[in-house]
This record gives C-alpha cells, structure tokens and sequence, in this order.
C-alpha cells in the first residue's frame, strides 16, 4: 500500500491481522474506537494508513487481555490534565476485574475440592455432588458450608496423594518433555495453584544448561539470603555445587529491602559484575537485580548458564521477566506479577533432583532440537 491509497474493509482486516473481522471493524465505528470511514461512490466504506493504525492498536490491546471499554479510555487523547480520570477509571475497572477473578477463584476451589479427591475420598465426594445438585439458596448462607462438613472431616482420615489430584487438576501436559513437567509439578505444589502452569516460561534450552551447568560443578547463587537458605544443600554438594548469595546481607529478607540495598550501594553491583561464567542464577525478590543482570548480559559483562527470573512486583517484575526472554540466555521465568524466592528455590531444587534421579533422560532434547542428542559430557 502507498501513500494516500485507500483500501476496502475486507483488504483493512487483511492488512492489520490478528483474526479482526470487517464485522468487528464495522463494531468498533459504533463504540468510537475507530473514526467514521471515507466511502467511495458506491458507499463502500474506504481506509487509510491512520485507520491501518488505529485497528492495529485496538488488535494489540486486545491480545494484552484488554476490553473494548478499557481500549477506548486508553486511545482517547486526553491533554495532562485528564489523564486523573482515565487512570480512575482504569483503577475502577481494575476492581471490578478483581471481584470476577475473586469470584472465579472461589469456583475453581470448589472444584478443586471435588476434583481434586483420592480414591479414598470418592464416597464422599459423590454425596457432596448430590447434595450441590439440591443445593437451594438460604437467607443464613450456610447451605454451601454445610456441604463440605462431611467432606472436609474425611481429609483426615489418610494421607493425601498429590499425584492422584494432579492427574485430575493439571491440563493435558503429554507434549511438554518429562522433566519439564516434574518441574511444573513442583511449582504447583509450592503455590497451590494449578493456573501457575500457563505462566510458566522456559527457553527451549533451559533444561539441558541447567543439567550441563549443575553436572560441571557451577556455582549456583541466589539473589538474597532467603532464596539461598531454600536451596537443596544436600542435593547441590552431591553434584560438587557451592552456593553463593550476591546481597550477602542478612538483614535483607524481602523485595523491598532488595531493591533498596541494590539501588544505594553499589558493592552489589560490583559483585554482579564479577559473577562467573556459567554460573547458575536464582533471582527471587528483586525487579532491580534482574534487570541489572539483563543489562550486564547485553554489555558481554556476564555469561551465566542459566537464568531463573521470577522477581515479585507489579511495574517492574513483569517488565524485567520479559527482558530476560530477550536476552538470548537459557532461562525460567513466570510471567506477570507472579513469582517469589520460594519459587525460585523450588526450580532450581527441583533441576537437580531430575539430573540426581534421571541423569540419562534425553526428553527435553527432543523439545529442544526436535530430536534425541547425546547430553555433553
């Protein structure tokens, strides 16, 4: 298309992509999110490179998850002085969002608790099931609790087996390599939330630079005392690994203390700087320290083996995690606000207890290559 051409409706969704329909197009004329179009002299309505523009916006905002209301106020052109209403309206719908996701959780724990059941449990469940089927709504809003009474007084009768539960809660995992799904296993298991799995990101070399890394001996360090204190010692000395904390302060012990020490000394910085190559790194609290650590990658400053990145924030985490995809290093990461040193600690433990108890499993290979290689020496 040049400059000043016009093109139909058909040839405006072809050219922006992205799965929008000319009835979609025709949708958001009537919201305001898209101008009145030009016509030609058959009323067929035309388009330009602003129009080409303006949808390819809205098609973007979309697949960030966003909804039409929440397009329009962020594609208005408000001066400054408007931009406090449109963040308060943003705010608002941030709320209502929460309240549906509140309610949604609570319908994924019911289900849980149904689905989630041994086989010793079964009986129970059944009558559960029955009873919700009858269930009538109270004035006292005790009908539900009384439910899960008999349910819950039979979970301490045996033991749980968190295999059986999983095999019912987790999404279909047969194409993901065998050691990646011991590894999501164990994340969800850490959390309890079997939603963990579809945030989960790890680069199609991740596993086998964890396994070459942690066979070599490497050195594994974690960002604070508290991610480090989580590593499994036994597991780490057994494959000749030491253990190394870069804010080597024990008053540190949260993300906020992280950020700030890292930010007002820079001896941290100094210690990244000189980490060795092919190290393993486990960055559970602080956005600052992975984003240095992308930043010192880029410049050629560090090369480590493998990058596990789940900072916890909610700007610069989700910021910092989508860096680290970038940088072109083997990593693991959870996207979004999600992460924390335990989960950090438990993907790291849980890379050597697979290279521990299954050192000649080549699955991931075949993730990584499209076919089975021999592991390096």
């Amino acid at each position: 298309m040049q400059q000043g051409d016009l093109i139909t409706i058909k040839e405006l969704t072809q050219t922006v992509g992205g799965g929008v329909t000319p009835r979609m197009v025709r949708h958001y004329h009537q919201l305001g999110l898209l101008a009145p179009p030009r016509r030609s002299r058959g009323n067929y309505r035309l388009y330009g490179e602003a129009d080409i523009r303006q949808l390819a916006r809205i098609v973007a905002l979309k697949q960030q998850g966003f909804q039409l209301n929440h397009i329009r106020q962020l594609l208005r052109g408000t001066p400054s002085t408007e931009m406090g209403g449109t963040i308060a309206h943003l705010q608002q719908q941030y709320w209502e969002l929460t309240d549906k996701l509140v309610q949604l959780r609570q319908t994924a724990t019911a289900l849980e608790g149904l689905l989630g059941c041994d086989e010793p449990s079964q009986p129970v469940r059944d009558r559960a099931l029955a009873r919700l089927r009858e269930l009538e709504v109270q004035a006292d809003e005790l009908g539900s609790a009384r439910i899960w009474d008999e349910f819950d007084a039979a979970t301490g009768a045996h033991p749980e087996d968190f295999h059986a539960a999983l095999q019912q809660l987790l999404p279909d995992l047969q194409e993901r390599p065998e050691i990646e799904v011991d590894l999501l296993r164990e994340l969800v298991l850490a959390c309890g939330d079997t939603s963990l799995v579809s945030f989960v990101r790890l680069s199609p070399d991740a596993i086998a630079a964890a396994r070459t890394a942690l066979k070599q001996g490497n050195l594994v360090i974690g960002d604070i005392p508290t991610v480090a204190a989580a590593f499994d010692r036994a597991r780490l000395a057994h494959l000749g690994c030491s253990v190394q904390t870069l804010l080597d302060d024990p008053h540190i012990t949260s993300a906020g203390d992280a950020e700030q020490q890292f930010w007002q000394q820079q001896k941290w910085r100094d210690r990244l700087a000189s980490l060795p190559a092919g190290c393993v790194l486990a960055i559970g609290y602080s956005p600052s320290v992975l984003m240095a650590v992308c930043e010192a990658i880029a410049a050629n400053e560090i090369a480590p083996a493998l990058a596990i990145g789940m900072p916890i924030g909610f700007g610069h985490a989700p910021a910092t995690k989508r860096r680290l995809q970038r940088t072109g290093i083997p990593f693991v990461t959870i996207s979004g606000t999600q992460g924390g040193g335990l989960l950090a600690a438990v993907t790291l433990n849980a890379l050597a207890a697979s290279l521990i108890e299954k050192p000649n499993c080549h699955c991931y290979l075949r993730h990584q290559n499209g076919s089975v290689a021999a592991e390096k020496a």
